[in-house]
């Protein structure tokens, strides 16, 4: 056992050098390829005067973040959403209802019919300025233009002179044709119109139900029944009238049509 230790740790040696060996001749041969090819760069921005694709590039990137992040805005303020959501909020609440429906229900459906008004528009857009610049027959520019005047046009349509005319003064923009109007004077002026129209829906979708809380209120107090709260007696009344006169369906008909649809 003793005679074959000094053989072992030789063949030990031999292993460890062969090892060695075989690992400097790989590190030679990884150093020469990395000679070769060169230093590898990962950059956003433009390195060189002949690379103008990596700044296309950088900027489309930088583009599509700021417009996720502006997304729900857009959405909230040059649309139709604000509108439809602020009158099904109000049903909620004329019928004495808090959670029903659930806020993601009431989003979800202000959502849908916000894509059916609005279908007209996206399709203006596609076609006007989302397809020719994709056939690169015309610039990012003369694109967010062709958009900008479609959503200019449906704002318009539907806010009161009066309020741009507001935002107009106070920016002191001479008179001009409203589709040279700056999105800075219609964009406010259409959110304005758009809440002064949504309140008056709501107080006219209030009427009813408040007719159904004086009316409980008046009976329960003439039969001496002080200690019930009328909130007992006139939700279901509330609930029973809306379902027989088919509530949603108007509530979303007249929506609609306020649009001019």
């Amino acid at each position: 056992m003793i005679s074959r230790l000094p053989t072992r740790c030789w063949l030990l040696v031999a292993a460890l050098l062969m090892f060695l060996t075989t690992a400097s001749s790989e590190a030679q041969s990884l150093t020469n390829f990395a000679a070769q090819v060169g230093p590898l760069n990962i950059s956003m921005g433009n390195t060189a005067a002949g690379q103008p694709q990596d700044v296309d590039v950088g900027i489309k990137v930088l583009f599509a973040i700021t417009l996720l992040t502006l997304a729900p805005s857009i959405i909230l303020l040059v649309t139709c959403f604000t509108r439809i959501v602020i009158v099904l909020s109000f049903v909620r609440t004329a019928l004495s209802l808090q959670g029903t429906p659930a806020n993601q229900i009431i989003i979800g459906l202000a959502l849908f019919m916000t894509y059916f008004i609005m279908e007209p528009v996206w399709a203006n857009i596609q076609r006007d300025a989302i397809a020719p610049y994709e056939a690169k027959q015309i610039t990012s520019k003369d694109a967010l233009d062709q958009a900008a005047g479609h959503l200019r046009t449906f704002m318009l349509k539907q806010a009161r002179a009066k309020d741009v005319e507001l935002f107009a003064s106070l920016a002191k923009i001479q008179p001009t044709s409203p589709d040279q109007l700056p999105l800075k004077v219609v964009i406010p002026g259409f959110i304005i119109s758009e809440l002064r129209t949504a309140f008056q829906m709501g107080f006219l979708l209030f009427v009813p139900f408040i007719l159904i809380d004086l009316v409980v209120a008046t009976v329960l107090m003439s039969m001496g029944m002080m200690m019930m709260p009328p909130m007992t007696i006139s939700m279901p009344l509330k609930i029973l009238l809306f379902v027989l006169v088919d509530g949603w369906s108007l509530v979303v008909q007249s929506l609609i049509r306020s649009f001019g649809m």
